[in-house]
């Protein structure tokens, strides 16, 4: 049996995601003070792993990836937002994103500021819409999904890991404490975008936990992999700054473990992603090519 083929499958769903993404961003931002730097910072490049996954996961449980496309986009808008708030001048201070001034570079620090603020709320806003367009019981499904990604990004997720990662700058972590920081901080929408795509696709009790226990691995195995390249990777294909962690003395998997164990504990952690995904048939083989890219990838 022939492998499954990543690359046209990416670039296939990236267009569609763009295409919707800019579609609702257009819709939503009916005044050009906010649409031209919402637009910019989501057109900056970027992988689209998020939405992606919400769309394999759908169809790995043999239901309709295009259902989910309205979750799938409001997931990267929270994600976009995240990075636009990461890179100020008051959290991380990055001058490059993707290869391109960072949003408060371009535009200034305010308007920074109110497009991150503008793409959250786009971002419920485009689930909630949705919902009130169909029927009762996927209405109530866009609910559950509501719920899971205000979870995901609030207090209980993504914002409490990046509380948790400038509190802790300079301060040596457990283990423990450190995988904690990093399912929340980067962990936390991915394990979303999964679990949305699944319940959206109709997936089954079983089905829904063995794609978040895959969600849990591959998530974790990102931030490992975006540690190593923080120190290892070029510059150039990560469109960033490299040294940056050390610089700041942040909390990180080669600092703690060095670079031969971080690497070991990616494998690790894909080799069990891989495992959760042993109920599934070729529906779910993007799935597997993307927990085989996230430890393969340079940027």
């Amino acid at each position: 049996m022939s492998q499954f083929d990543l690359r046209p499958y990416l670039t296939q769903q990236k267009k569609q995601v763009d295409d919707a993404l800019l579609g609702y961003i257009r819709q939503l931002c009916p005044s050009q003070h906010m649409l031209e730097p919402v637009t910019y910072a989501v057109t900056a490049g970027g992988k689209r792993l998020r939405p992606v996954l919400c769309l394999a996961a759908a169809e790995a449980v043999a239901g309709d990836p295009q259902a989910t496309m309205p979750v799938a986009c409001a997931i990267e808008m929270i994600h976009t937002y995240s990075l636009i708030h990461d890179d100020l001048p008051a959290l991380d201070d990055d001058p490059l994103r993707r290869g391109k001034p960072t949003c408060h570079v371009q535009f200034n620090e305010a308007t920074a500021i109110l497009s991150g603020d503008a793409l959250l709320n786009m971002a419920f806003e485009t689930i909630s819409e949705a919902g009130l367009g169909t029927s009762c019981e996927n209405a109530r499904k866009l609910l559950q999904v509501i719920d899971i990604v205000s979870h995901a990004s609030g207090c209980r997720g993504m914002i409490e890991g990046q509380a948790r990662d400038l509190a802790f700058e300079g301060i040596r972590l457990t283990p423990e404490a450190l995988q904690a920081l990093h399912e929340l901080k980067t962990g936390a929408l991915i394990r979303a975008a999964v679990h949305c795509g699944a319940l959206l696709g109709g997936g089954s009790k079983e089905q829904i936990d063995h794609l978040i226990d895959y969600a849990i691995r591959i998530g974790l195995a990102f931030q490992v992999v975006d540690d190593i390249l923080n120190i290892t990777g070029d510059p150039d294909l990560l469109g960033k700054s490299v040294g940056t962690d050390q610089q700041r003395q942040k909390n990180t998997y080669p600092a703690l473990m060095g670079l031969d164990q971080s690497r070991e504990f990616a494998l690790a952690l894909i080799d069990r992603a891989l495992q959760a995904l042993s109920l599934f048939d070729n529906k779910a083989d993007p799935l597997r090519a993307i927990a085989r890219y996230i430890i393969e990838r340079r940027r």
